[in-house]
C-alpha cells in the first residue's frame, strides 16, 4: 500500500518553520481565495521559495536541486529544445537508464509533464528547485551560451562578407561576360546570394528586401519590424541575382511582368529555415521579398509574449474553455498568429483534436491538423471549416474572418460546442463586435458566441546590453503616453545607448502590447443592441479591460521599452482622447 502524502502545512510545521496560528490562517486563506497554500505562505512572508521548495520536495519524494552548486553541462542542456526550456522555466539534468532527469519547480503543473512527455518522447524522472534561480540560470547560462554563439556567427559573416566582396569584384565581370545566373556552387553569385541570407538570418531579421534602383541593387533587413539598410550591389549585378533567387524558390525564371510567389528551404547551422518569396514588377526591375519564418519566433510559449500577470491569468482561463470564440485583432505584422500558436500549442495534447485553416500554412506543428487555403480550386476558408465540423474537432482555428460567411460559420462552430480562434482586422478590441455586426453577422449571434477579444501590437525592446537611465526623455512622447513628471519620480524611464549587440538601435527583440476584454452581461447586451463602439469601449474598460496605452505605460515602467514605441502604437487613441 502507498504511503499516504503527507500535508505541506504539516511537513513546515514539524520543521518549525512555522507556527500554529499564523498556519491556520494561511490555510483558511487559501481555502477562500482557491490559491495554493504555499503560495499563500509566500505572499505572507511565512516562508521564502528556498524553504517551500525544499519542504515541497520532501511532501513529493522528489530529489531537491541547489542551483547554486549545480553546473549543468551544454551538452546536457540540449537534451531539451530551447523553446520549451523558457517556456516551462525547466532545465534537464542529464540521463540515467535511457530516462531524463528533468528539473522543475511545480510538482503539480500535470499539464507541462503530460507536454513533456509528448514533446520529448522520453521517460522522465523529475526533481525541484528554487523557481527563481531557475529562471536566473536560464538566463545567465542558457541565453548566455546562446549569445555568445550569436557573436562568434556575425564575426564569422562579418569576415565572410569583407573577403566574398573583394573576391567579388575581381570576379562580377568574368562572371557576367560568361552569362553566369549562379547555378554553380563556385560561383560569386551563388556566394552572394548564400551569404545574404544566412547574414539575414543571424541579425534576427524577418524579412529580406531585394529592391532594384536606378543606380544599384539595394538589400535592407527588416529586424524588429524596422527596415536596416545594409548593403548594395552593383546594377550589373541585378539580372544574375533575380535569376538565383527565383531559381531558389521555384519560379518561372522567363516571367518578368506577373508577380509571382515561391518558397526556398534551407538549413542554417543545425537548423531547417523556411523562406516565403514574393517577386514584384517595378519600374527598375523585379524587387524580391523573402519572409524567414523561423520556427523559434513562434515557440516562445504564452509567459514569452508579454502578458502582465493580470491579463495573463485571464488568457489562460479563457483558452482553457471548452466552446465559445476568441478573437485576436490588430494590424498585418502585430504578431496574431504567434499569439495564437502560443495558445494552440498550450492546448496541444493527445487528448485534443485541433483542426486549422490557415492562408497560407506557414509553419507545421505535430499535433495538429493544418489546412491550407486555395482560391485557385476555390478551397475557401468557409468550405474548410464546414468540413471541420464533421472532423469532430475539439479547437478550431480560422486563419482570418474575411466576410460574414466565414464569421457565420465560425460562429455556429462555437454555439455547438467548439472553441474556436481566430483573427480580424481591427485598431482595439471593442471594434471587433462593431466589424462582426457590419460584416452581417445578426447581434444576437455576436452577443453569444464570443468569449473573448484580445487587440495587440508589436513595440521593441530595449537592448539589455546597453540599458540605461534615460535623464531627459521626450515630454512629447511622455505626454502621448500619459506619463506625468511625478511619475517619472516613482519609474524611471530607460532607453537604450546603443552598442553591436543591437545593431547601434537601442533595441533588441519586440514584445506584445495588450487590451483584452471578457464579453460580461452588459457588453453582450450593448452588443444586441447594436451599441456604437465608444460606448461598447466605455463598457469594456469598466469590465476591467487595460488599454494599449496602460498595457504600454506599465511596460515602460518595467524597462522593457521607450515612450516613443508605445506612442507609435497608442498615439492615434492619445490624440482623440485629447
Amino acid at each position: 500500500m502507498a504511503e499516504k502524502r503527507r500535508h505541506l502545512g504539516e511537513i513546515l510545521y514539524k520543521a518549525g518553520v512555522v507556527k500554529k496560528q499564523p498556519l491556520i490562517d494561511a490555510i483558511k486563506t487559501s481555502k477562500t481565495s482557491n490559491k495554493r497554500l504555499g503560495q499563500i505562505l509566500l505572499e505572507l512572508g511565512l516562508v521564502d521559495e528556498e524553504t517551500l521548495t525544499k519542504a515541497l520536495a520532501k511532501q513529493f519524494g522528489l530529489e531537491y536541486v541547489n542551483l547554486d552548486k549545480t553546473a549543468i553541462p551544454p551538452d546536457v542542456i540540449k537534451l531539451i529544445p530551447e523553446d520549451l526550456i523558457k517556456r516551462h522555466s525547466i532545465l534537464p539534468l542529464g540521463m540515467n537508464d535511457g530516462r531524463l532527469k528533468v528539473i522543475i519547480s511545480d510538482p503539480l503543473n500535470l499539464d507541462m509533464m503530460d507536454t513533456l512527455r509528448f514533446r520529448l518522447n522520453k521517460e522522465l524522472d523529475y526533481c525541484l528547485a528554487n523557481p527563481s534561480k531557475i529562471k536566473s540560470y536560464i538566463q545567465g547560462t542558457v541565453e548566455e551560451a546562446r549569445s555568445e554563439e550569436d557573436d562568434k556567427l556575425r564575426h564569422s559573416i562579418d569576415a565572410t562578407a569583407a573577403e566574398l566582396a573583394d573576391a567579388s569584384r575581381e570576379l562580377q565581370a568574368e562572371a557576367l561576360r560568361a552569362g553566369d545566373t549562379g547555378e554553380g556552387d563556385d560561383s560569386p553569385i551563388v556566394k552572394l546570394v548564400n551569404l545574404i541570407i544566412d547574414n539575414a538570418y543571424h541579425m534576427r531579421a524577418s524579412d529580406i528586401h531585394i529592391e532594384p534602383m536606378a543606380d544599384r541593387v539595394r538589400v535592407r533587413y527588416r529586424v524588429d519590424g524596422v527596415c536596416l539598410e545594409k548593403d548594395n550591389i552593383p546594377k550589373n549585378m541585378q539580372a544574375p541575382i533575380m535569376t538565383r533567387f527565383k531559381i531558389l524558390s521555384g519560379m518561372d525564371i522567363a516571367e518578368r511582368r506577373l508577380p509571382q510567389d515561391g518558397r526556398i528551404k534551407r538549413m542554417i547551422g543545425d537548423n531547417d529555415v523556411d523562406f516565403r518569396v514574393s517577386a514584384l514588377p517595378g519600374n527598375h526591375g523585379e524587387s524580391v521579398v523573402l519572409r524567414i519564418l523561423r520556427r523559434d519566433s513562434v515557440n516562445i510559449g504564452i509567459q514569452s509574449l508579454g502578458f502582465e500577470q493580470y491579463d495573463y491569468e485571464r488568457f489562460v482561463r479563457i483558452i482553457k474553455r471548452p466552446n465559445g470564440i476568441f478573437l485576436v485583432t490588430g494590424p498585418t505584422g502585430s504578431g496574431k498568429t504567434t499569439t495564437l500558436y502560443a495558445a494552440l500549442q498550450e492546448l496541444n495534447r493527445p487528448d485534443k483534436k485541433i483542426i486549422t485553416a490557415e492562408d497560407p500554412v506557414e509553419y507545421n506543428f505535430d499535433g495538429m491538423n493544418q489546412c491550407q487555403i486555395r482560391d485557385e480550386i476555390e478551397l475557401t476558408f468557409d468550405k474548410i471549416l464546414r468540413a471541420m465540423l464533421r472532423q469532430a474537432p475539439n479547437i478550431i482555428l480560422v486563419g482570418e474572418i474575411r466576410d460574414g460567411i466565414v464569421a457565420d460559420t465560425a460562429i455556429q462552430a462555437a454555439l455547438t460546442g467548439h472553441l474556436v480562434f481566430s483573427t480580424l482586422h481591427t485598431n482595439d478590441a471593442p471594434s471587433a463586435i462593431t466589424r462582426l455586426i457590419d460584416m452581417g453577422v445578426k447581434p444576437f449571434l455576436v452577443a453569444s458566441s464570443i468569449q473573448a477579444i484580445m487587440a495587440q501590437r508589436l513595440v521593441r525592446v530595449i537592448c539589455s546590453k546597453c540599458k540605461v537611465i534615460n535623464e531627459n526623455p521626450d515630454p512629447h512622447y511622455l505626454r502621448l503616453v500619459g506619463i506625468t513628471p511625478e511619475d517619472i519620480k516613482k519609474n524611471p524611464i530607460y532607453k537604450g545607448a546603443g552598442c553591436s549587440q543591437c545593431q547601434s538601435t537601442g533595441y533588441k527583440g519586440r514584445i506584445a502590447v495588450f487590451e483584452m476584454v471578457e464579453l460580461n452581461s452588459k457588453i453582450r447586451e450593448l452588443a444586441f443592441e447594436k451599441a456604437a463602439t465608444a460606448d461598447l469601449r466605455k463598457a469594456c474598460i469598466a469590465a476591467g479591460m487595460r488599454t494599449l496605452r496602460d498595457d504600454g505605460k506599465a511596460k515602460i515602467f518595467k524597462g522593457l521599452t521607450t515612450p516613443e514605441e508605445v506612442a507609435g502604437i497608442a498615439q492615434a487613441d492619445d490624440v482623440a482622447v485629447e
